[in-house]
């Protein structure tokens, strides 16, 4: 009896225990990656006739993986969004992340046959709250590129909050036109409308 406690204790030790591990990071990037650019291989020619269809390839692929609501917070800062009302938060949370979205698709536009390389992390990521991802992109008609994303865990999801690429920050970019356009006195409202009228291409 009391070797079937002690088998059914060490049990669920191990049980808990790898509930609490931290999962591995690279296993979403990688498979995040493969599948965007292989659906990109696939989709080629329906690309060039849908202008909306690589919008919504990574709207469907990555945007899972990606937390637009804690960068649109942290692009506008505290005192903007603790003053915005929930509606007002959830139109800029929408708005940013459709450039977020076109942005990134911008970059894949131009997508050939380019595959992409991740590097080790550093350090590891077990018991880390947040980590870099450090990759780069190799083409054929040119240098590798350098792509660099900031993760954060979510209980038991990584997330990505940040997205470098050759050293160019997308949040700190994002930050840097906010912070001037609320020195101009604008609020919430006002340049979530800009950035509707951004994502229509005016």
């Amino acid at each position: 009896m009391l070797r079937k406690i002690m088998i059914g204790l060490f049990v669920l030790l191990l049980s808990t225990a790898a509930m609490a591990a931290t999962p591995d990071p690279m296993i979403m990037m990688r498979s995040m990656s493969d599948q965007m650019l292989s659906t990109l291989k696939k989709e080629r020619a329906n690309l060039k006739k849908d202008s909306e269809l690589l919008y919504s390839l990574v709207n469907k692929i990555v945007v899972p993986h990606v937390d637009t609501a804690g960068m649109a917070r942290s692009v506008l800062g505290r005192t903007v969004w603790q003053e915005a009302t929930a509606a007002e938060q959830s139109a800029f949370i929408e708005a940013f992340k459709r450039v977020v979205v076109n942005t990134y698709s911008s970059a894949l536009n131009a997508y050939t046959d380019e595959t992409i390389n991740f590097f080790p992390i550093r350090g590891g990521y077990e018991g880390q709250q947040r980590i870099k991802v450090n990759s780069e992109v190799i083409r054929s008609d040119g240098p590798p590129i350098a792509v660099n994303y900031s993760l954060a865990l979510f209980k038991t999801v990584w997330k990505v909050y940040d997205l470098n690429v050759e050293g160019i920050s997308l949040l700190q970019s994002f930050r840097a036109q906010f912070s001037e356009q609320i020195a101009q006195g604008k609020n919430i409202t006002q340049i979530t409308q800009e950035l509707r009228q951004h994502k229509k291409g005016k």
